[in-house]
């Protein structure tokens, strides 16, 4: 970006009229977040759409509709602009309304924003007019063509073209699949559990099936974040609109729910009565590498140990010198795992961080009051964690061998303790 800047390249500017003028190619790119009632909220998109309107002139421009939006908004953004147009004192309308509306849904992954703009799986573009589809290929052909991909030896980016509606199905279908993907094989983990399978060895086992592949098959306490619960939500809400019960959807929303309080399960067959004990919370955010912690899975759980009386410890590498506003005072922050464990009964790892995944856990236990790991995440290795000195549990991976491992640490303490 600073190099583009220097170059004069990219500029900034909070004057609508000035981009107008400046672009051939307009995105709007603003957010659309959840209402109440599950429906996107696009008041700041028909904002910037009314503001486009009130600035076009007689080039044609190419609407391009970035944000993710309720499915047939590509109309309902050109009927914006012409409205704008006929609101205001010029001449005839018809000498203003050369543009174009094309939808082009962004498939951006949190945290790797940056990566994904260069090295997308594919790129989507719809809409009716031939001369806008072929404007958005030219501005997209050094992506295509892999000028400034990672691995440029690539073939070229798939670009798929369809009409608007379809466009703008295809965000919402890809987010709701894989958000189902997660519930599926976080159900099939709570079978697992119960029948003494290992849920791991399942998802290896299916994944290598081709119709099937290996991501998004990583079970643990469930999805969270801005885009699967907002976009699950929302395409449940536009199926009702036009009377049809999204019951799948509606279903792996629901097990996503259950799923954050898997942990809490999983605690109380260790411990039993969580009245009291120490519990400390390994991650804070919705996913790693990213500090967003909206509809975060550990905010559920550390809602409901302090329902249940526990005490509550958290600790977030990105979260270290500032807290979090929208944690619960009665949460002690720690600045550091070894602060996190002094004292604790149990640990929880709600979020895979790379460096959780180095961490001296035999130092951990040493300070634990009892050392006790629940894997929310299934992202560490049982046996190297058992080696340490502390009792495992994952996700769907076996719940009494950890138990009985915590009883032989408890029978330990109580023999040195005697000696």
């Amino acid at each position: 970006m600073q190099s583009a800047m220097a170059a004069g390249k990219l500029s900034f500017t909070t004057d609508l009229a000035a981009g107008v003028a400046h672009g051939d190619v307009l995105f709007i790119a603003v957010g659309t977040p959840p209402l109440p009632t599950g429906e996107s909220d696009t008041r700041y998109v028909e904002a910037v759409a009314r503001g486009i309107g009130q600035h076009l002139d007689g080039r044609y421009r190419v609407i391009v509709n970035k944000s993710t939006v309720p499915i047939g908004s590509g109309d309902w953004v050109r009927g914006l602009i012409l409205e704008a147009l006929l609101e205001r004192d010029t001449p005839p309308v018809s000498r203003f309304a050369d543009f174009s509306v094309v939808s082009n849904p962004e498939f951006l992954r949190e945290g790797s924003a940056v990566y994904d703009t260069f090295n997308p799986d594919r790129i989507v573009l719809g809409g009716n007019d031939l001369q806008a589809l072929e404007l958005m290929k030219s501005l997209y052909e050094p992506i295509v063509s892999r000028q400034f991909a990672a691995d440029p030896s690539l073939p070229s980016v798939p670009v798929v073209t369809t009409d608007l509606a379809s466009a703008e199905m295809i965000k919402y279908a890809a987010n709701a699949f894989l958000a189902t993907k997660i519930s599926f094989i976080n159900e099939v983990a709570n079978i697992c559990d119960r029948v003494g399978a290992d849920v791991s060895q399942v998802a290896q086992g299916i994944g290598l099936d081709s119709r099937i592949g290996p991501k998004f098959l990583q079970a643990g306490i469930g999805w969270g974040g801005s885009c699967f619960p907002k976009d699950v939500s929302a395409l449940v809400h536009t199926a009702a609109d036009y009377g049809y019960d999204a019951v799948l959807l509606k279903a792996a929303v629901a097990t996503n729910q259950s799923q954050r309080l898997r942990a809490l399960d999983l605690l109380q067959q260790s411990l039993k009565i969580l009245k009291g004990k120490t519990i400390g919370i390994l991650g804070l955010t919705f996913k790693p590498h990213t500090d967003d912690l909206r509809d975060a899975p550990a905010f559920d759980i550390i809602d409901q140990l302090l329902r249940l009386g526990a005490k509550v410890k958290a600790y977030d590498p990105l979260y270290v010198d500032h807290c979090p506003e929208d944690l619960p005072l009665s949460v002690q922050r720690c600045s550091s795992p070894a602060q996190l464990a002094a004292g604790c009964d149990a640990l929880v790892l709600a979020t895979d961080w790379p460096e959780f995944q180095t961490l001296d856990y035999s130092a951990l236990a040493t300070t634990m009051h009892n050392p006790l790991l629940v894997d929310g995440r299934n992202s560490l290795d049982p046996a190297a964690i058992t080696q340490a000195g502390l009792a495992y549990i994952g996700i769907g991976r076996g719940v009494q061998p950890a138990v009985m491992v915590t009883q032989l640490h408890a029978a330990q303490r109580l023999t040195a303790k005697a000696a």
